[in-house]
């Protein structure tokens, strides 16, 4: 990707060695495309030399790097896209909310610490 040619509101950055993120990010370029945001991989050597993060933290979790440099990951990058998408606007109030927003924090920290076997048990 080269990030001069256009400019987005941000990168949704995903783990380009997990099965499941590397299909699902990428299945819904278009949707987020339209709503401003090109994806990338975490491991792009740009994306390495934009956080300066070690290997550890940069894969930690799914980022979200907005063109003006503030970062945001894990659960909220999730929330952050879906506030912008109308259909998904239901499920973002779902994790907003008090008590399901704790759901969805523990869902979302439970998923992406066992990605990696998940995504080998579905054959990704």
């Amino acid at each position: 990707m080269n990030e001069a040619k256009t400019n987005p509101a941000g990168w949704i950055l995903y783990d380009d060695s997990c099965g499941f993120c590397r299909r699902w990010i990428p299945f819904w370029e278009k949707t987020l495309r339209e709503r401003g945001f090109e994806i990338a991989p975490l491991q792009a050597d740009w994306v390495k030399g934009k956080l300066r993060l070690n290997e550890d933290d940069l894969l930690q979790d799914l980022r979200l790097l907005l063109a003006n440099g503030e970062q945001i990951q894990g659960a909220d990058t999730y929330r952050y896209a879906m506030r912008r998408i109308w259909w998904a606007y239901p499920v973002h109030l779902f994790s907003i909310a008090p008590l399901t927003g704790k759901i969805f924090d523990w869902g979302y920290q439970k998923f992406a610490a066992h990605r990696h076997q998940i995504s080998r048990a579905c054959k990704l």
